[in-house]
């Protein structure tokens, strides 16, 4: 299959995978916890399937509080050691670095722009180079791949979903940040 939406809608693929396009790829995001999960979830399938990743949603939502910024922003060497030892997640030490230090990184941000949210849209609109940049300056564990998903998967660079798709026009109806700089 060439993208994700002929993938993710044919009959070979795990059910999972049509509820994550249908309900949540390329929908615009505005939630802090739930952009901070996004972006966990693209870090943690790096070197990995997507489909692992997604099996293991309910799993990392458990272990990571709801992906609750303030609350993985707080964890200390106990929460490393508990999610290190959970064999329903990813237990690779420098994906688990990477949650907690990013959550304290979107703490910091929300000085200057109120949230991570706030971040991303006083960014918008740049390539994705230009992003890959901002990325790797302000986190950890960013590379161009995870960037380019996270911030196709929540609305920021387009390609989510091809034109024919049917959930494109869903998508299209809430204005992502993407459509908004026009383009297409």
């Amino acid at each position: 299959m060439s993208t994700y939406c002929e993938y993710a809608l044919s009959p070979r693929a795990h059910p999972i995978h049509r509820w994550y396009h249908d309900h949540e790829h390329g929908f615009p995001v505005h939630d802090d916890d739930r952009l901070f999960e996004r972006l966990m979830l693209e870090i943690n399938q790096a070197g990995l399937s997507w489909d692992t990743v997604l099996r293991k949603l309910d799993n990392f939502r458990r272990a990571y509080d709801g992906f609750a910024v303030d609350v993985v922003a707080a964890y200390g060497e106990a929460d490393r050691a508990r999610l290190l030892a959970d064999p329903g997640i990813v237990r690779n030490r420098l994906k688990v670095n990477a949650a907690i230090e990013n959550a304290r990184r979107i703490v910091a941000l929300r000085a200057d722009y109120g949230s991570f949210a706030g971040w991303l849209e006083a960014h918008h609109p740049l390539s994705k180079d230009e992003w890959v940049k901002l990325f790797r300056r302000t986190f950890v564990f960013t590379g161009g791949e995870i960037v380019n998903e996270f911030l196709m998967s929540t609305g920021y660079l387009p390609g989510a979903h091809h034109e024919r798709c049917p959930i494109f026009e869903c998508v299209a109806a809430l204005q992502p940040a993407w459509m908004r700089a026009g383009r297409r």
